[in-house]
């Protein structure tokens, strides 16, 4: 899968550099999991010889500004991520669906969620626009002479500056600014093609039917009601007033698509849609041989490793007052487990005493 991906970037990049031994590559990431996601393209760019600078702002969570696979670029802007905010966003989000929640609710955390989408998309704006405005990065980054941007489209700042610079662009996406990404660049008949967040599939009933389509017509509002007036004044100002915010997303060269179709439900697409899930995947390493020992100890019936991804720190607290996980893992007795706990202040009341800590 990786020699894939990047035979398509070796595409674009073959009609578009004159060096013969490697290209430059401008890449505007997304921080958080995004960002994990597109460290793993980068890590293989560089592997094959390409050079990579990746642009970040002062405030990013997980971009560190010196690596051995690429350069950096720290802008005096903000990201305009809230990291606290998200937090508990996401915290909400699993209470609510573990244990339900009122309509009321539901549109109360819609709310909360849009606003901060809201400043999110402001503070992106007023970070790009300061690259605009500073005649010295704009000017470095066309000495550079960079032969392609590579860029995350849930936030604007990678396609406005590869349009503003002139260079091809290649998407690694799931979503866009509008949402999934095939809404922006496939037809897709709402008649069996779910809006993610339904929970619905693509043989629907009438009244399932008449659901995704009213939830298709909120989502687009709550987009428009974030984009529409950041973007499009924006986009007006600096591109013109015949051009649309979203043409500039559309027309990206290639769009590397972090989903599988034989995963997804029948739909359209296009040509220059990628589909490269899996590319995380790599060759099984040696396990470090205390590790390797402790697995082995737990005999035939193996190892569980626990983790709560990259912005989950703890579980919620109704778990842990409930005894709910311990019980869970109570049930496997037999099984030695492996635990990395992120907040120790209360993994130490939760976790069973067979359970072996790392």
């Amino acid at each position: 899968m990786q020699s894939a991906l990047v035979m398509c970037l070796a595409i674009v990049l073959g009609s578009t550099s004159t060096r013969s031994s490697f290209t430059l590559l401008l890449v505007f990431p997304v921080d958080g999991s995004h960002w994990i996601n597109m460290n793993i393209i980068i890590e293989e760019l560089n592997s094959r010889g390409h050079e990579v600078t990746v642009v970040r702002p002062n405030d990013t969570w997980y971009i560190k500004s010196e690596s051995p696979d690429y350069k950096t670029i720290t802008i005096k802007f903000s990201n305009g991520f809230n990291k606290e905010h998200f937090e508990a966003f996401v915290m909400e989000t699993l209470t609510m669906r573990r244990q339900g929640a009122s309509l009321w609710t539901r549109l109360s955390m819609e709310h909360d969620l849009v606003k901060q989408l809201y400043q999110m998309h402001v503070k992106v704006l007023e970070m790009v626009e300061g690259m605009f405005e500073d005649t010295k990065l704009m000017q470095s980054l066309r000495d550079a002479k960079y032969d392609l941007v590579l860029t995350d489209p849930t936030i604007g700042t990678g396609v406005l500056m590869a349009h503003r610079l002139g260079l091809p662009l290649v998407f690694n996406v799931r979503w866009t600014i509008q949402g999934e990404g095939h809404l922006a660049i496939a037809p897709s008949p709402l008649s069996y093609i779910p809006i993610p967040g339904t929970e619905l599939t693509d043989k629907m009933t009438f009244i399932q039917r008449v659901q995704n389509m009213l939830y298709f017509f909120f989502t687009c509002f709550q987009i428009w009601y974030v984009t529409e007036p950041n973007y499009k004044p924006f986009v007006h100002r600096h591109f013109g007033s015949d051009v649309h915010y979203m043409e500039l997303f559309q027309s990206a060269d290639i769009w590397l698509m972090r989903n599988d179709f034989t995963f997804e439900f029948p739909r359209p697409t296009m040509p220059n849609v990628v589909y490269m899930s899996g590319f995380q995947c790599k060759p099984s390493k040696p396990l470090p041989k205390e590790l390797e020992d402790f697995v082995q100890s737990s005999g035939e019936h193996g190892a569980i490793v626990m983790t709560l991804g990259s912005v989950v720190k703890k579980l919620p607290e109704d778990i842990v007052t409930r005894n709910t996980f311990p019980t869970v893992l109570n049930e496997f007795p037999e099984i030695t487990s492996t635990c990395w706990p992120f907040c120790l202040h209360f993994a130490v009341h939760i976790i069973p005493k067979h359970l072996n800590w790392v």
